[in-house]
């Protein structure tokens, strides 16, 4: 029964994978029939690039190169704004050691890294890698003040909601995450129809007021958009975890790179031991929502279901939360903004310039068989043109879901940007940005300041039992790094209802 089972949700997962790569390229489609439809009301940035769709990672529709190559347990996604990056339920008795997760079907392998021409949807594939380390419960991560990796995380199926979908906004869970806004003036904003500036011409036209970086790359002074230093590449990929990211892990390994990964709530309760990797190697760990939908779609109480089950997800496997997040496809508001930051969550975009450039690999693009390994090179290569012209440094988006995108990655961009003359220096993002890494979690953060402490509670109920499990700043009163001087000004401005600084990147 266990086997017919694991392979009732593998087929399941491979379903629900297909209908979020192809979500994700209809979103794609929708933003570029808008960027000419809504350019009057956006900045110089538009629509065109941030796609928003639903849950899955950068688009594709399959998960290594072929569709027949997308991992049977990698569900749904995570990719992220310009492109697209993804229950409740009371315990119950009902438990499978592992949820989807079985491993890719037999393809067709290959050793080495094809050429990117050949980088395409229906390529060959090669075999994934397992995790390289296994991690003891009570290893100490590399993380100062970061509590010991907690028991073996064991998913049950009743415990958590539907993968790759919107969480039920009616649990007792979500109920107790919504107090973390008491005392928070949330904007009342709309939701838009799909998060997409097609979609919905009246929010599109409204754009600049409402602080939406889809439709013309609005920002807010609070939202992290690139690295101050010149010649500083923000490394990060959205998404996973998936079978493939023990192959990037490999190679940034190797290279000495560390990376921020974005990751999707319904992955984590997959692959919790690739997760551990990640976290224990050094890399940073951020929410990437539990479905992967376009935010600014969504309801307030959807919205805080999104984050609160991810960041519980993340809790749950490494024993901390984290204290960013990114929204997925980049498909953020004002309202979207101010519950992020009531959660203690600060959002991490990625670079445009203002004459409207993105900082966007388009890697996504390939696994969703709109362009080659070649064209989306050649978007990588004028990311870099723009970067050298730039007096500060920039955050660039790709992802870790899909083999192609892997592939890119280990084979071509990130060697680009190490052979770059002059050099980059590639860092995570909470390092580039000079935050230090403990504040990027809750239970280790020194910044008395951030974040708030909830008004209701004194601290955070991340698992949602209606019981406090976690307070911020109690390591240390002093204020350090770029939270310390930014948080203060975050929270007057969400608490006081006022307009947040415009930033265009």
């Amino acid at each position: 029964m266990r086997i017919q089972a694991l392979t009732l949700l593998s087929a399941l997962a491979f379903v629900n994978a297909q209908k979020l790569n192809n979500r994700h390229l209809n979103v794609a489609h929708r933003r570029q029939a808008t960027s000419a439809s809504s350019s009057a009301s956006a900045p110089a940035a538009a629509a065109a690039t941030s796609p928003p769709v639903s849950s899955a990672p950068p688009p594709a529709a399959s998960s290594t190169t072929t569709s027949a190559s997308v991992p049977a347990a990698a569900p749904p996604a995570s990719s992220s704004a310009s492109v697209g990056s993804t229950t409740t339920g009371s315990a119950s008795a009902s438990a499978v050691t592992t949820p989807t997760s079985t491993g890719p079907p037999p393809l067709a392998t290959g050793t080495d890294i094809p050429a990117l021409a050949n980088i395409t949807l229906g390529m060959p594939t090669h075999a994934p890698l397992p995790p390289a380390t296994t991690y003891p419960v009570g290893a100490t991560p590399p993380v100062s003040g970061a509590p010991v990796l907690p028991t073996t995380f064991v998913f049950r199926s009743g415990d958590w909601p539907a993968q790759d979908k919107v969480p039920d906004t009616s649990s007792p869970q979500v109920a107790e995450w919504m107090k973390e806004l008491d005392g928070f003036n949330i904007p009342n904003i709309n939701p838009t129809v799909d998060g997409s500036c097609v979609g919905d011409p009246a929010a599109a036209a409204d754009a600049q007021n409402r602080g939406w970086w889809t439709c013309g790359g609005w920002t807010r002074s609070t939202d992290i958009t690139s690295c101050p230093d010149k010649g500083t590449w923000g490394v990060s990929f959205d998404d996973g975890p998936s079978f493939y990211s023990a192959n990037l892990l490999n190679y940034l390994d190797q290279k000495k790179i560390s990376a921020t990964f974005f990751v999707v709530g319904s992955r984590v309760i997959e692959r919790p031991a690739v997760l551990i990797e990640e976290y224990m190697a050094g890399h940073e760990i951020s929410v990437h929502t539990w479905s992967h939908r376009p935010l600014t779609s969504l309801t307030t109480p959807q919205i805080v279901a999104e984050l609160g089950w991810t960041r519980k997800a993340i809790k749950n496997v490494l024993g901390v939360a984290p204290t960013t997040m990114r929204p997925p496809y980049g498909d953020i508001d004002d309202r979207v903004r101010a519950i992020s930051l009531a959660m203690g969550m600060v959002p991490i975009m990625w670079t445009r310039t203002p004459s409207g450039g993105v900082f966007d690999t388009n890697d996504w693009r390939v696994a969703g068989g709109q362009v080659n390994g070649t064209d989306s090179f050649n978007t990588f290569e004028t990311i870099l043109t723009n970067a050298t012209g730039m007096d500060h440094g920039f955050i660039v988006l790709q992802h870790d879901l899909f083999e192609i995108t892997v592939d890119l990655a280990i084979g071509y961009t990130l060697n680009a940007a190490l052979t770059h003359n002059p050099p980059f220096n590639l860092l995570p993002i909470g390092q580039c940005s000079k935050i230090p890494t403990s504040n990027l979690y809750l239970e280790s953060n020194k910044n008395a300041s951030f974040p708030a402490t909830n008004h209701t509670g004194g601290g955070v109920d991340i698992d949602g039992n209606g019981k406090t499990d976690t307070k911020s700043g109690a390591a240390s009163s002093s204020s350090s790094s770029a939270f310390g001087h930014q948080v203060p000004l975050l929270f007057a401005l969400v608490l006081s209802g006022s307009a947040l600084i415009f930033g265009l990147f």
